[in-house]
């Protein structure tokens, strides 16, 4: 399994997606300071989604 990292800005186009609001808060804490967007962290972590969903399936 892949470890999450923080990922800088990748190009992107551009959807919409409601969280619920404690999600929203958890994500921004989390990349508080660092050089990344709301957005990527989102993209970076559905990546990883698909890669663990993928390994699930392989195995």
């Amino acid at each position: 399994m892949r470890k999450y990292r923080i990922p800088r800005i990748p190009p992107t186009t551009t959807k919409s997606i409601r969280f619920p609001n404690d999600t929203i808060e958890e994500v921004e804490e989390a990349i508080r300071g660092k050089e990344c967007t709301f957005t990527a962290f989102v993209v970076e972590a559905v990546k990883v989604a698909l890669d663990n969903l993928r390994e699930e399936e392989d195995g």
